[in-house]
């Protein structure tokens, strides 16, 4: 396998993406009726096209950045074969009419709640989990029975060409269809009025996305990122804590949204942990990252020089590496890298790392730690590791974020029961699951009158007998 574009994304006309639209927009209502079983079809078949590429999706990440074939089964195929099954287990519950109680004072009258299909939708996907982060939040769209539109990553356009396969195969594209393109893709997308948009980024272009759908008044779900923290206390299992902060954060070369981005360690288990997690890494990637295949690079030159840079500022303010620190831009590889006495104002520490770069903070008192987190936006993810139910409760009641494992780092977004996503500058809206389905679909309030109420009494001409029954009804109703 080589590490090669297979070819230079060209930009999709704005011409052939308003087609698309509106053969999608004249079509949604066929496929908004569409029913439980006509659903769980179409994702039947999409699973089966998704196994059939699997080997060719393989080998496009691994063109894009090196990605082992091993890593793209269960960071890139699993989550997507998971929903399937759990939306396909689930799919006729979600979209049964949901019976809700009705109050005395509308008496002869039943509720419900209808969960209709939001209409056309827009799917902005990343370049660091191409598969997964494009293919997840369709299926919550198909379950949910909208038209998609797909804009994925100029960034990895192999993945891209993979993609565009199977959607082709699968879908009409006045179902679903991707366009694939840069800014001026992105540009004419945003200018149209979806109906939502599922967009997965950085939070200075989810701000972006979120003004352009502010002129359509269009809903948006936003899958950002930021800095999440992970606290390791006296009590917790130090060995344990550093194997899976070593997997969660240097797997895919550190570009995940959900990676721990910076350790705050209990003075006591400082040294340990440093240690822990350097013995880790050489049993995870051997001595020399560089030649092992499990290691995979950045994704481009670009955010090779971001990411180096980063390093280089917080060594000039004074920062230890620890481990690692080498690089090689002919290759753009970054080698594992931990680093200690880290100065909180450097970039590292006030920018996203999206990379394979580890500060590590002692700390004496976790009040101070989390202060220091609160001062800051909020994370997407934040990671406790402890014993103690009395410190991790104090942790998780004086903190906020998208979301929180505890003695784990990541692995609550395999599990398509829970919500993903952020809170404010991390992130609105959840996916996932029943919550990515919601977030596709618009619960639709029903009210049926079956027989006359008291409510026809109170209608004008008011006057003081009318006036007693409403004063009745406020009182006891």
């Amino acid at each position: 396998m080589s590490n090669t574009m297979l070819t230079e994304v060209k930009e999709t006309p704005a011409t052939h993406i308003n087609e698309i639209f509106e053969k999608q927009k004249k079509h949604q209502y066929a496929i908004g009726n569409t029913t439980a079983k006509q659903r769980i079809a179409k994702l039947k078949k999409f699973h089966k096209a998704v196994m059939k590429y699997r080997p060719e999706i393989k080998e496009a990440l691994y063109k894009d950045f090196r990605k082992h074939p091993s890593e793209v089964d269960l960071t890139e195929i699993y989550p997507v074969t998971s929903e399937i099954k759990h939306t396909k287990s689930h799919l006729r519950e979600w979209m049964d009419k949901q019976s809700v109680k009705t109050p005395l004072a509308l008496m002869g009258s039943s509720s419900y709640i209808h969960q209709e299909a939001k209409g056309v939708v827009l799917i902005i996907a990343p370049w660091n989990f191409p598969i997964n982060l494009t293919f997840v939040p369709l299926i919550s769209a198909i379950a949910a029975g909208n038209t998609v539109m797909i804009k994925p990553s100029e960034m990895t356009p192999n993945a891209s060409a993979v993609m565009q396969m199977i959607i082709d195969e699968v879908f009409d594209p006045s179902e679903v269809a991707l366009v694939q393109g840069g800014i001026d893709t992105s540009k004419a997308l945003l200018d149209l009025p979806f109906n939502h948009i599922f967009f997965t980024g950085s939070p200075q272009i989810g701000k972006i996305v979120m003004s352009a759908a502010a002129k359509n008044l269009t809903s948006v779900t936003l899958e950002l990122g930021g800095k999440s923290p992970t606290i390791i206390d006296e009590t917790a299992n130090v060995e344990l804590a550093a194997k899976r902060t070593a997997w969660g954060k240097f797997v895919n070369n550190g570009q995940i949204c959900i990676a721990p981005d910076y350790i705050f360690v209990h003075e006591s288990k400082k040294d340990t942990f440093i240690k822990a997690v350097t013995e880790n890494l050489k049993a995870f990637y051997t001595e020399d990252a560089a030649k092992q295949e499990s290691y995979s690079r950045i994704v481009n030159r670009k955010h090779f020089d971001r990411v180096a840079s980063l390093i280089e500022d917080a060594v000039a303010q004074g920062a230890k590496i620890e481990v690692g620190g080498n690089t090689n831009s002919d290759e753009n590889y970054i080698a594992p890298t931990i680093m200690s006495n880290v100065p909180m104002d450097s970039k590292v520490m006030t920018e996203e790392i999206f990379g394979p770069v580890l500060p590590v903070h002692s700390y004496t008192d976790v009040d101070e730690v989390i202060k220091t987190i609160n001062a800051r936006e909020k994370p997407l993810a934040l990671y406790i590791y402890s014993k103690s139910r009395k410190n991790t409760a104090h942790i998780m009641n004086n903190t906020r974020a998208g979301g929180s494992c505890i003695n784990h780092n990541g692995v609550h977004f395999y599990n398509t029961n829970l919500p993903f996503g952020g809170s404010n500058n991390s992130g609105i809206g959840k996916s996932g699951g029943y919550y990515g389905f919601q977030a596709f679909s618009n619960a639709r309030g029903v009210l049926k009158q079956n027989v006359p109420n008291a409510l026809e009494l109170l209608m004008p001409p008011y006057n003081d007998f009318k006036q007693k029954l409403i004063d009745l009804t406020i009182k006891w109703f």
